[in-house]
């Protein structure tokens, strides 16, 4: 059945930074092991209010992200579990070697929290813009690799990771995030989230893509078209299964990212689709562009990521 649309997208009451922080400070209190890195973004993470809780377990490397991967490297090998935080840009594109090599080739085992993902990085302007560390991350073998959400989301993979060995890279914005999920909501690897059904198209969605998706769906619904919202958090691995099931069922598919649509999201869903199930396909993303200084909601508009953006590829399809 076809659900009503929901017409209310609240913002969550907690900022994702705070989340971050928060978690870490429990995570640190419950393991000794649990080390944060920080590369003088402390204020901006809002780590600065729990360092005096865990004043040995949280540490300012300063601006050398490149340093600081290769600290959380030898921090790993010594049995630590390093929680690495810097925006998006810093931590896959200016670190990319000593992540690959220090991190992934030694397997070691090393969390990082890229945060200021894409537009959400405003005034900040285009060198702090990443629009390309999905993809950088996803070409890192065996990383897995997060896209989240919400609130609920992020608290939830913090936690799971530390259990988990190997590179992970969370990708996340700094402020309010549109709440979607419950606390007792699970998120595995390679699993998606059909946020709505639908049988005329289906929009596959992360981050902060994934509200827009949903209001793209009421304007849609609006207007006779049935689109499946499809969470896809989990970038690397993805949720094959999912994607060809509503492939098939619907016979269209929307990717909607806050990235470049090269190497992020769209990529890996189209991947997935040219060997399984050939499917006509629009990307909603970055096309060939830089970051500039502007509000996010400016930035959307500029980069023609919006509901109506969205809505408008689905109508080229169907």
């Amino acid at each position: 059945m076809i659900q009503a649309p929901s017409k209310t997208y609240e913002l969550d009451k907690i900022e994702m930074r705070q989340v971050y922080a928060n978690t870490i400070l429990e995570l640190a209190k419950e393991n000794p092991n649990v080390i944060a890195l920080e590369a003088d973004l402390m204020s901006a993470i809002t780590t600065n209010k729990i360092i005096k809780q865990i004043p040995n377990q949280l540490i300012n490397c300063g601006i050398m992200e490149a340093n600081m991967m290769g600290v959380a490297a030898g921090l790993s090998l010594t049995g630590k579990i390093p929680y690495v935080h810097t925006f998006g840009q810093f931590a896959t594109r200016r670190a990319f070697d000593q992540l690959f090599v220090s991190g992934a080739y030694a397997k070691t085992n090393i969390k990082i929290l890229g945060s200021d993902a894409g537009v959400t990085a405003e005034h900040n302007g285009g060198t702090h813009m990443a629009f390309e560390d999905l993809g950088l991350a996803r070409l890192i073998p065996n990383a897995t690799v997060y896209e989240v959400s919400d609130a609920a989301m992020l608290r939830f993979l913090l936690r799971k990771i530390e259990k988990e060995h190997g590179i992970h890279y969370i990708r996340t914005i700094r402020k309010n995030a549109v709440k979607l999920y419950d606390e007792n909501e699970v998120f595995e690897a390679g699993k998606g989230k059909v946020l709505r059904d639908g049988s005329d198209v289906t929009i596959i969605a992360s981050g902060i893509m994934v509200a827009e998706s949903l209001k793209a769906a009421d304007l849609l619904h609006e207007q006779g078209v049935e689109a499946a919202v499809i969470d896809m958090y989990s970038i690397k691995p993805i949720d094959q299964e999912l994607i060809v099931k509503y492939a098939e069922k619907t016979g269209a598919i929307v990717t909607a990212e806050n990235h470049n649509v090269i190497g992020g999201l769209g990529s890996a869903v189209a991947e997935v689709l040219s060997e399984h199930c050939p499917t006509k396909m629009r990307r909603i993303g970055v096309k060939e562009q830089f970051g500039q200084v502007g509000k996010a909601e400016y930035l959307k508009e500029f980069y023609k990521l919006t509901a109506g953006d969205i809505a408008g590829a689905v109508r080229e399809l169907v």
